[in-house]
């Protein structure tokens, strides 16, 4: 079998406990949101891109060299990276700077990376998990 790799996306956030969640302070649940697993918040990714490893790899091979490029490749040295709001600009202007260069497959690839990107944009709690799955 072959390695692929998959983007997750954060599809929801919860308390373990009910009991965790302050009456009536809303604020408070989104900044226990914010600053995660330490107080027991769980997050269920759900899958939106697969592709295979060589797929991948051949994809950010067109990236020019820089900040987009080391974060992705990152991946391979990891065997996961995440992608948050911080990374939007920076990811979505070295993508769509490639756009000429890739092949149908990629540019699916890309169409589904990008529309994720924005999702990020307009919802900056939302987060990709990427990871390696090898066998």
């Amino acid at each position: 079998m072959s390695s692929k790799v998959i983007f997750y996306a954060l599809g929801q956030r919860f308390l373990e406990r009910e009991a965790d969640r302050p009456a009536d302070a809303k604020q408070v649940v989104y900044y226990s949101l914010a600053i995660g697993h330490h107080i027991g918040v769980i997050d269920c990714f759900k899958p939106v891109l697969e592709c295979p490893l060589e797929g991948f790899s051949a994809w950010i091979a067109h990236l020019p060299e820089g900040e987009a490029k080391r974060k992705l490749e990152g991946l391979g040295r990891f065997g996961e990276i995440t992608i948050d709001a911080s990374h939007i600009k920076m990811l979505g202007f070295a993508l769509d700077g490639i756009r000429l260069q890739l092949s149908p497959e990629e540019m699916q690839w890309q169409d589904v990376l990008m529309r994720t990107l924005a999702a990020i944009e307009a919802e900056p709690a939302m987060y990709l998990m990427v990871r390696r799955r090898d066998g």
